[in-house]
Order: structure tokens, then sequence, then C-alpha cells
């Protein structure tokens, strides 16, 4: 959720309730008024009437007038108690509205009579339901007007913030571009401008510093790499070997060959990540598997393992050669982990390519397959070639996943 819609949520949503909660104060208060403005007129029928019966000596004449009705009605001394009552309002034989009483109470000539003062309350509830009306269109105007203003001041606030976010999507570590310093006048986003300019900086700095080590460990480890091969060789050559002897040169063979090929990964990586093979050509998928399926027969056999392969015609463009190590990758780790007498299956269609294959019956870490050097206890390999798969996928916008179901191992890429 964006930030603007959460603050317009919470801003929305606190001012509907503070203003419901000072509607009903308002509505209350008002009526309150109004009918305390009613009572006061109430009481000053009954003090006409009182004086009335003081200075006449007997009661006044009852007579109904539009918004007012007086009664008398003879009852028993002392019961009746003076008090404000709501109640009806006769308008017509048939038809009653909303009203305001007054209960009283007088003696005229020795008679005990209750008085009833009722006025209509019509023209208080419209006057209350007009001023709510009001009140409440007034209220929904504001709360539009702090929408609207909400919307637009935040909005231009806020361009700044995503100027600085616009430019750190598009950084590129590999880039020489720096980041765009945005201006501003808020302290807090030049301050966040800053630290994404100094953090940039220094993130190209340590890449650069990294890249160059790594370039110059892999190249500089090449020649003593060939030296110990050609010694090796040169060695074997001169001499007669007992089988330790024989053994142990072969080990050697063994851990500098693993050495050498520890080194091409890695400087494939430097070259993949720095995007330095950028040659362009139309592949067909279909025709290079089935090539690549012929140069392993061998292998296959060796394993005993059964490869089928359902494939169909899919183009794509870009390098052939990552595209051969991507797919040499993904094949040899499914012979690698798989056991003899095991089955490879591969499926190209024109949205993906699968590879499953059957081995261990608990599946991969999902979260550390495709990290450098993470590889089972019992492998021989490096420990980077679903890395470099990962990263080769990567190039060409492919998600490369893994996922197990019973018995089998699957690789997909999505193209």
């Amino acid at each position: 959720m964006k930030l603007l819609t959460l603050y317009n949520r919470v801003n929305i949503i606190t001012t509907i309730v503070v203003m419901l909660i000072t509607g009903i104060i308002y509505y209350k208060a008002i009526s309150w008024i109004l009918i305390d403005q009613n009572d006061k007129a109430l009481k000053v029928e009954e003090d006409e009437v009182f004086d009335y019966v003081k200075l006449n000596k007997h009661l006044p004449q009852v007579f109904d007038s539009k918004d007012q009705q007086i009664s008398f009605t003879q009852a028993a001394p002392n019961s009746v108690t003076r008090e404000f009552i709501d109640t009806l309002y006769k308008k017509d034989k048939d038809e009653f509205e909303a009203g305001r009483g007054l209960i009283s109470s007088i003696t005229v000539d020795g008679k005990y009579y209750k008085i009833l003062i009722v006025e209509s309350k019509v023209e208080t509830e419209d006057l209350i339901r007009i001023i709510f009306t009001i009140t409440f269109g007034l209220i929904l105007f504001l709360l539009l007007v702090l929408l609207v203003a909400n919307r637009l001041i935040l909005n231009r606030l806020w361009q700044p913030f995503h100027a600085i976010l616009k430019e750190m999507k598009l950084f590129n570590i590999t880039d020489n571009k720096e980041i765009t310093q945005t201006e501003t006048r808020i302290d807090e986003f030049a301050d966040l401008n800053q630290a994404a300019t100094a953090m940039t900086i220094r993130a190209k700095h340590d890449y650069k510093e990294l890249k160059t080590f790594t370039e110059n460990a892999s190249h500089e480890l090449l020649t003593p790499i060939a030296v110990i091969n050609s010694k090796l060789d040169t060695l074997i050559q001169s001499e007669n070997f007992n089988d330790r002897q024989s053994k142990l040169l072969n080990d050697l063979y063994s851990a500098v060959a693993r050495l050498s090929r520890l080194n091409q990964s890695l400087l494939l990586l430097v070259k993949i990540e720095n995007r330095l093979l950028t040659d362009q050509q139309n592949i067909n998928l279909k025709q290079l598997i089935d090539e690549l399926l012929i140069q392993l027969e061998d292998i296959f056999a060796d394993k005993q393992i059964t490869v089928t392969a359902q494939l169909k015609d899919k183009e794509i463009s870009g390098s052939r050669y990552l595209i051969e190590i991507l797919l040499s990758n993904l094949i040899i780790n499914a012979v690698r982990h798989n056991h003899a007498g095991g089955e490879i299956i591969i499926i190209l269609t024109a949205e993906a390519l699968t590879i499953k294959n059957t081995g261990t019956d608990d599946p991969l870490d999902e979260d550390k397959i495709f990290t450098r050097f993470h590889k089972s206890s019992h492998s021989d390999g490096s420990g980077l070639g679903l890395t470099i798969s990962k990263q080769i996928c990567g190039n060409f916008n492919f998600s490369l996943n893994y996922r197990y179901s019973k018995p089998y191992h699957t690789f997909g890429i999505v193209f």
C-alpha cells in the first residue's frame, strides 16, 4: 500500500469519526437549546395563566391556536406534579404531531385544576433538521476539499522522493552514470538524496575494486595452472611409477583440473555479470539440445541413464556460447546428481524448457541451490554451475526455478 493511500485512509477515517462524534454532540446541543426555548415559552404561558387567575379570580377562556393548546382539568388536591413532557399536539381532528408540554396546577375558588399547556415542536424539529443538514453538508464539503488538497499538496510534496526512487531503480552498478541530484527544499528528501548518492559512489568503488581483484586473480591463476599441468606431463613421460605414485599423480591431475574449471567458472561469471559476451544470433534450441545429447551419449551410457526428450521448435536470440553453457550445466547437473539406472526427461515448448531427473529422495534447499559454491557433500563439482545458469537466465530475462515432486528433481526455464 502506498504511503499516500494509507495517509488518506487514516485521515478520512479519523475525520469521519471526529465529525460523527462532533455532529452527534452538535445535534444534541442544538436540540437542548431549542427545547429549552420551548420550555421557557411554556413557562411564560403558565405565568400568564397565573396572572389572569390572580387578576380575574377565574380560569381564562380556553381556545386552540395554530401552535399552542391549553386545557384545564379538575383534579384531586395536590395530585399534580409540575413537569415538562414530550407529548402529541393535536393539529386537526385526526392528525397529531410532536409537541412539548408543561403540566402544572392552580386553585380557583377552592377547586384544584390540572393545567396542560402544549406547543407544537414541528417548527423546532424542522429548524434542527435544517441546521443539521447544512452542517452535514458543510462537513462533506470540507472533507472533499481536504481530500483534494491532500492529494494535490502531498503529490507535489512527494515528487522529490519519487524522483530519487526512480533514479535508484535505474541505478546499475556496472554503469558509469551517477544518480542525478534532485532539487528539493525539504530537508529530509535532501538528506535522502545525499545518502543515496554517497551509497552508490561507495558501491561503484567497491564493485570496481572487487572486479579488478577477481579478474587479476583469475588471470594470474592461469599461468601457474598451465605450468603445473606442463610439469606433470613431463614428469609422467620421464619416469616409471609404482601404483602409489601413479595414484598420487592422478590425484594431482584431478585437483589441477578442478582448479582450472573453478578458475574458468569465475572468469565466466565476471564476463556474464559485466555483460561482456554480447554476440547475438538466432539459436534453435531444439537443434542445440539434440547436438548436446549426442555429445553426452557416452556419459549417459556409463551411468545407464535413460534420456527422454520431448522437443518442439523454439528459437531465441542471444549468445550461442552462453546458451550452450546453460544447457550443458543443467543437463550435466541432472547426470551428476542422478543414480545408476536413473532417468532424465527433457521437455521443450514455446514457453519453457523443463529438465527432470531422478536422484535423492529429499528435495534440495531452494534458498541455497543457486548461491555460489553451494553443493551437496558428495558432489565433485565447483558449486558454480547453477549460479552461472541463474546468471545467464537473468541476462536473457528468463526465470530459472526448481521444484521437487517425487521422484523427480525439476529445473525449469521460463522464457
